[in-house]
């Protein structure tokens, strides 16, 4: 059954009609015409996406919100029902904006031109900071153990490497020795295999850092290694420097966008890269609220994440191509963790987006 709203006696706009008491809700409340255009948009709406009611006007939800596979599911079954569905967790948010994470539920409705209400709410923040919580817990775990792994690995490896070398000496034939050279060179790559994976347990070195000369020093490095792909930028030149350590930040970015450039590099029509940075402002990080904070995100136009490695991508040695490591992703968010921010993400072919988010004002790890 539909439901049914009734418009208030005044007069109504033919763009943007009035409803009793929607503007008065907490909930973030859109309302579609047959068309799927957006007739009606309630404050909190306006609030929530950080959008004004004239840009939401006359415009469809894809072209509000791009690729969200999980809304407009939740529209064609509401059409196909003529009922409310509900979807309990979708990741939403205005080109440019920070996604969001929320419930929505569409309802058919008859309410003048209004065929169709889609309300959006915040997902308990509880909830988010326990599943959080629960994550660094699982990435802790299997971290500790890579790294007492490493350790018990790294003796006997040397000890390998070592044997080999006195045994090329004692050979006389060239073609014997082309197995020992064999033996060191996987010898040391396992060593360095082992050196990345002891890399993160180094604490931060403070001092006053310059995000955007960080970004275009690894901007220049990926273009060198990647001529083909275009790199792109957008900046907030207010974003002032703060304490941070730049060579644990550089490695951060830089595994990023090399992962961005190494999917990129297979395939894809006009592969991108664009860095672009901004102020977070009231964001909650490890359960303490900051006022403000560096939001850094890293844009492509690849492929996307693998859909059989989404849940575990920053788990060590989970890699998405062949020849991976799997330690770029882990390495960068155990640095970011080291100075109190998170590594924020969404994934869709052709748009994948990392986001870098750290308190500006910083609370220094013990040393």
């Amino acid at each position: 059954m539909k439901l049914r709203f009734f418009p208030s006696s005044a007069t109504l706009s033919p763009v943007s009609p009035k409803y009793p008491g929607l503007d008065m809700l907490a909930a973030a409340i859109l309302m579609l015409c047959s068309d799927g255009r957006v007739i009606f948009v309630n404050p909190a709406a306006e609030n929530l996406f950080e959008l004004s009611r004239v840009k939401f006007l006359g415009h469809t939800p894809a072209q509000l919100f791009g690729d969200a596979p999980a809304l407009h599911r939740a529209i064609a079954k509401a059409v196909v029902s003529g009922a409310a569905y509900t979807e309990q967790e979708i990741e939403l948010g205005i080109a440019g904006r920070s996604r969001l994470h929320l419930t929505c539920t569409v309802s058919s409705i008859e309410a003048g031109d209004a065929t169709m209400l889609i309300e959006f709410r915040h997902i308990d923040q509880q909830l988010k900071i326990a599943r959080e919580e629960r994550l660094r817990e699982q990435q802790q775990a299997n971290r500790e153990l890579i790294r007492s792994l490493a350790h018990e690995i790294k003796n006997p490896l040397g000890g390998i490497r070592g044997a080999a070398q006195l045994l090329e000496g004692e050979l006389d034939r060239p073609h014997l020795i082309e197995y020992t050279q064999v033996i060191i060179g996987e010898a040391d790559r396992l060593q360095s295999l082992v050196n990345r994976l002891l890399t993160p347990h180094r604490l931060p070195t403070y001092r006053r850092t310059n995000i955007h000369e960080i970004v275009v020093r690894v901007r220049s490095v990926v273009q060198a290694e990647f001529p083909a792909i275009a790199m792109a930028s957008d900046f907030d030149i207010s974003i002032p420097e703060f304490e941070a350590d730049p060579e644990q930040l550089t490695q951060v970015v830089m595994n990023i966008a090399r992962n961005a450039a190494q999917a990129l590099a297979h395939g894809v029509d006009a592969p991108q890269i664009r860095f672009e940075t901004r102020i977070a402002r009231g964001v909650t990080l490890a359960k303490k609220r900051h006022r403000l904070a560096l939001a850094l995100s890293i844009h492509d136009n690849g492929p996307g994440v693998p859909e059989a490695i989404r849940e575990r991508i920053f788990y060590p040695l989970v890699s998405g191509r062949d020849g991976g490591s799997g330690l770029g992703l882990t390495i960068a968010q155990t640095f970011v963790a080291q100075h109190n921010g998170s590594i924020e993400w969404s994934s869709a072919p052709g748009s994948t987006v990392f986001t870098i988010v750290i308190p500006l004002e910083l609370t220094r790890a013990a040393s």
